[in-house]
């Protein structure tokens, strides 16, 4: 399970030179051709393309591509030709990047029950769904067994050995995986190292005998862990230790007797379709930062589970490496104010729109595409023409800490100005709010070159649709009959 990314500069690190996918490794595994690049800078964007999507939909505008993310998708599969590879749909849930992932071959790894409803939409079916929560809400529980009544194949990854009891409760004794807490952790954030947090699964030296129990109740088919998200080369030993550990406890509930006297002597062996060893698989955010060996990764991943019990796969759960270089946020600078300590460029997104350096102080690279205007209201001049300034890029949130980047060199910014932040494909508009009763973004997808609005601007009758449905008795029309002013600085 592939929780949020953290810090910025997020290589999920190789064996060797990271920066190197090699002749070699390329042959071994199958990796894409040259025309399918490890990694999309938002250098690499079409300037003038972006400038006219933002004139036609205004900003602030996420725009995915969709041909990107299908090459990530191709990637993985080469990288790991043996294993199950399943998105994190949590990174990106939008229906266009769901159905672009299914086409290309991933399932679904679902964190929510409303993850799984828009798996589900997007053409999922059972055998292609997991369902992965951490201290699932009964109503989700409630959904999620409704579903597997028609979708038998679903599997539930339950973190608890209460969770077990409460599928029970509920009459499901369906496909389950035991999430485990293999007590090595990973990650750029501590907000994101899952693997040593108590929150998530069961600890590792309780993990054999809940999987055993759970095998008497259910249709015990894997386990399952995770050490953090952005796992950078520095903390690759973590990620080794974790599968290591991994491949060790499939082997104990193969094969029991190995345990000798120990707790698992004696035991029935349990017979698993795979070990999931979760994601984590990193995208530079900094312009200059090594791109990820995908095929080295995988080589490691492969060695320190091995051997696998006959018949037991290895699974992955990448979500940010799917989508994260495929998306970026369109941002307008409306402001440029002088001051004695530093420059501050106002533009129209802020922490409600990509909240990730506000939360994590993670680092997202900011492109200026002009096309704005200078003060005397002539045009400014081209962008590569200008000098670069140091600039910290503010919102209009009515908070400190709501910056996009603080002293950082940009093509000197002008009013009107459009600002490109890249690497903004994965968590940016899953983690957008409401908050200062701000609309959520629009958000364009790009399939082969033409572009599709695939979610609506949201507008100021959308703020408060809920409340006003609230109070005129479940009547939706009215409710949902918000007019369209957006706020929008004109």
């Amino acid at each position: 399970m592939s929780d949020r990314d953290a810090g910025g500069t997020g290589d999920a690190g190789g064996t060797g030179d990271v920066g190197d996918t090699g002749d070699a490794g390329a042959e071994a595994t199958g990796e894409p051709a040259a025309d399918n690049p490890p990694v999309r800078r938002v250098s690499d964007w079409d300037a003038e393309r972006l400038r006219a999507l933002a004139a036609e939909h205004d900003t602030p505008l996420y725009v995915q591509d969709l041909d990107r993310v299908r090459e990530n998708c191709e990637r993985l599969l080469a990288a790991f030709p043996d294993a199950d590879v399943r998105y994190a749909v949590k990174a990106h849930t939008g229906r266009a990047v769901l159905a672009a992932v299914r086409d290309a071959g991933l399932d679904a790894e679902c964190a929510s029950a409303g993850e799984v409803d828009r798996a589900l939409a997007a053409g999922f079916d059972g055998p292609r769904l997991h369902y992965t929560a951490v201290n699932p809400p009964a109503r989700d529980l409630d959904y999620v067994v409704d579903v597997a009544e028609a979708e038998p194949e679903l599997t539930v990854t339950v973190g608890a050995v209460d969770t077990l009891d409460r599928l029970a409760e509920r009459g499901y004794d369906g496909r389950v995986c035991v999430r485990v807490n293999p007590g090595v952790g990973a990650g750029h954030h501590e907000k994101v190292t899952t693997g040593g947090a108590a929150k998530f699964g069961i600890p590792y030296d309780r993990a054999a005998e809940a999987t055993r129990a759970a095998a008497e109740r259910f249709d015990a088919v894997g386990i399952h862990a995770h050490a953090g998200s952005g796992i950078d080369p520095d903390q690759l030993d973590s990620h080794r230790e974790l599968v290591a550990r991994m491949g060790e406890l499939a082997r104990e509930l193969a094969d029991p007797s190995d345990a000798g006297a120990g707790p698992s002597g004696g035991a029935d062996p349990v017979d698993l379709e795979y070990v999931d060893v979760g994601g984590g698989f990193g995208v530079p955010y900094e312009e200059d930062a090594p791109v990820l060996d995908l095929p080295a990764v995988a080589e490691a991943t492969r060695e320190a589970v091995a051997p696998l019990p006959e018949g037991t796969d290895l699974a992955i759960e990448p979500g940010r490496y799917v989508v994260a270089d495929a998306g970026v946020l369109l941002t307008r600078v409306n402001s440029v104010k002088p001051t004695p300590d530093e420059t501050v460029v106002g533009v129209d997104a802020g922490m409600t729109d990509l909240l990730r350096p506000a939360m994590y102080d993670a680092y997202h690279p900011i492109r200026n595409l002009g096309g704005g205007r200078a003060r005397e209201w002539s045009d400014a001049l081209p962008v590569d023409e200008r000098e670069a300034t140091p600039v910290t890029v503010a919102g209009p949130i009515c908070e400190t800490g709501d910056t996009l980047c603080r002293d950082r060199a940009l093509a000197d910014p002008a009013r009107g100005d459009c600002l490109a932040v890249g690497v903004a494909g994965a968590y940016g508009y899953e983690m957008a709010s409401q908050y200062n009763s701000r609309p959520r973004p629009a958000e364009v997808a790009l399939d082969d070159g033409t572009a599709t609005v695939a979610r609506r601007r949201e507008t100021l009758g959308d703020l408060t649709a809920v409340e006003r449905e609230a109070t005129s008795g479940g009547d939706r029309s009215e409710a949902t009959r918000g007019d369209d002013r957006t706020g929008a600085d004109r």
